[in-house]
């Protein structure tokens, strides 16, 4: 059970670490391992599930007088640390990753929120955005169609094989952003390491695996009938990098990324080691918030009844803010990415 000390029966208002869940999917690598720290011990190490309460991977706290304890339980004993915007519900609406796609992943679609209420027994559908964290050269990822087409036509060149010559290839590069609407048929390509910000969903209809086998030999399941009926079948153009302007202030510099209806994310880029100076930190009522760290290390530091908590953090650390969280510092040199909903 969790210890409420003399904190609200609704309410906790300090920032903590997490610790994520890996999964082994047959196309992961391992670059979470190696350059993330993550400590995982799976080979391949293909996502880890940075904050999630989702059922199929529950991150933990790792940080402060309730560490081990899971996201899940936490969040039902102090529901008012996600926000005013979420007192209706007791789990994240957001699912944050890290994904190495060593390999190719599969063509896939998810569904919209619709149609998942309607034939996933009430779940989320699944729109998501893509941080590009690092790539190879001639990295590329698939985003829909290269031209208009149509369900049969799709059933058909997934029976004779030939459906990649229907898709959008688009080449990609360390820090761009793209936004991938539910419905958008779409794969990531070997090479790439991605900050993925989604809905909280785990809903994924393949349409091609490339004949892969998995680690007992049987080809992956594929979902093509489901995929059919949720597929926006109109070409996609190839996606536009957003507008991004840098905001300052002490300590900080900042840019808008995405902006969307399920999630707002920002991109901070943190130096207080030239102006030695703290840079300050808040959530607001309406929200929690989620720092990502994709690189540098730094420290976090604020007062809990009476005392000065100190949290040390680095490259690939995730520190939950809850809403309406007391003022915090933070020193280091570090790059976030700063999700909100």
């Amino acid at each position: 059970m969790i210890n409420k000390n003399s904190h609200s029966n609704n309410e906790y208002r300090y920032p903590f670490l997490l610790r994520p869940v890996g999964k082994d999917y047959l196309w992961g690598g391992e670059r979470l391992n190696t350059e993330f720290g993550k400590n995982i011990n799976l080979h391949p190490l293909a996502e880890t599930w940075e904050c999630s309460t989702h059922q199929d991977g529950v991150s933990q706290i790792a940080s402060g007088i309730y560490a081990g304890t899971n996201l899940t339980q936490f969040i039902s004993e102090y529901p008012g640390t996600l926000g005013n915007r979420y007192q209706h519900i007791k789990e994240l609406p957001i699912l944050v990753k890290f994904i190495d796609a060593k390999q190719n992943l599969s063509v896939q679609v998810h569904p919209s929120d619709e149609y998942a209420r309607e034939n996933e027994n009430g779940q989320l559908g699944k729109s998501e955005m893509w941080y590009i964290v690092d790539a190879i050269k001639d990295a590329k990822i698939i985003y829909g169609f290269n031209h208009n087409i149509n369900a049969n036509q799709v059933e058909s060149s997934i029976k004779n094989g030939n459906i990649e010559k229907y898709l959008n290839s688009v080449s990609v590069k360390k820090d761009e952003i793209f936004f991938i609407e539910a419905g958008t048929v779409h794969a990531i390509g070997a090479g790439t390491l991605i900050a993925e910000i989604q809905e909280n969903s785990n809903l994924t209809y393949r349409l091609y695996d490339y004949n892969r086998l998995d680690k007992d030999g049987n080809k992956r399941q594929l979902h093509i009938e489901k995929a059919l009926k949720v597929l926006n079948y109109k070409s996609s153009d190839d996606p536009r990098q957003p507008m991004r302007v840098l905001k300052y202030q002490n300590g900080c510099a900042s840019e808008l990324l995405c902006r969307c209806k399920y999630f707002e994310v920002s991109r901070l880029l943190v130096n207080t080691e030239v102006l030695r100076t703290t840079f300050n930190f808040q959530s607001d009522s309406l929200s929690f918030r989620v720092l990502l760290c994709l690189n540098g290390c730094g420290s976090i530091r604020f007062e809990q009844e009476g005392k000065i908590e100190l949290i040390d953090f680095y490259k690939g650390d995730t520190i939950f803010v809850p809403a309406n969280s007391v003022v915090f510092g933070i020193n280091g040199k570090v790059q976030f990415l700063d999700v909100r909903c």
